[in-house]
């Protein structure tokens, strides 16, 4: 059976759709089989992985809705290993008329139950606050992976999603629990990378990766080639630390 893992954080900007492609891709490399569900309207994980969110004639939104299956709106292997459940403009829409619906909580819950078990991992990318489809990212989810910007409120951010999720955990989705904090836009050559980094691990009483995912040019250009970093430039900085990250969370999930 797939792990199903939501990326989520309430801040936005912190990396989340980032983590989200490059993990997948470096899962993938690991030979694990990957899908990824692209849960935000702005649709940046569907183009950073190569695909022309304009064009999908079946997203998220019409799973959603109900007017595809899940099997309907999935691209196989959009790059080795990795398929993707793409999402675009159209999904803002999502919010309004999913208002009112019986159980609107566990739509992809139950849609997901259909396909989870022909993957190694499914990665959920949220969106940048608590809407009905992040609570329908949690509710389906086996665990949450946070990343979190090395800056003065990363605390801040942290406490109110984990407050979300012991919600979700106590009302929703009993098996749901915190996969890790990743750090990102680390930044070796100031202090204040550095003192984030020490205040989370003190104050902080779940896991925490070791790997940090650093201040990176590559890694911010590489989405728009549309292609993860591991592919756009194999041996940057950014590639390494994702591997890192994907050998950490097949460890801690063996």
């Amino acid at each position: 059976m797939g792990k199903i893992i939501s990326i989520a954080n309430q801040k936005g900007g912190v990396g989340k759709t980032t983590t989200t492609i490059n993990l997948a891709a470096a899962l993938g490399e690991n030979g694990k089989k990957v899908l990824v569900i692209d849960m935000d309207p702005q649709g940046n994980t569907t183009s950073g992985i190569g695909v022309d969110k304009n064009e999908v004639e079946n997203t998220i939104y019409e799973l959603m809705i109900g007017d595809c299956t899940i099997n309907e709106c999935i691209l196989k292997n959009v790059i080795d290993k990795v398929s993707l459940i793409p999402a675009n403009v159209n999904f803002a829409a999502a919010e309004v008329e999913l208002i009112g619906l019986k159980n609107q909580e566990y739509i992809l819950s139950n849609e997901m139950d259909f396909v989870k078990d022909q993957y190694d991992y499914v990665l959920i990318d949220c969106p940048p606050s608590l809407s009905t489809l992040t609570v329908n990212a949690l509710t389906c989810s086996d665990s949450v992976l946070v990343p979190i910007q090395c800056e003065y409120y990363a605390l801040e951010g942290l406490s109110q999603l984990i407050h979300t999720v012991n919600l979700i955990k106590q009302r929703l989705n009993s098996r749901i629990d915190l996969e890790g904090v990743v750090f990102t836009m680390y930044d070796a050559r100031t202090n204040l990378s550095q003192q984030v980094v020490e205040n989370v691990k003190s104050n902080f009483k779940y896991n925490v990766f070791n790997t940090v995912i650093p201040r990176n040019t590559r890694l911010a250009e590489a989405p728009s080639y549309g292609i993860p970093i591991l592919m756009y430039d194999p041996k940057a900085a950014g590639s390494e630390a994702y591997r890192e990250l994907a050998k950490e969370i097949i460890k801690k999930n063996k």
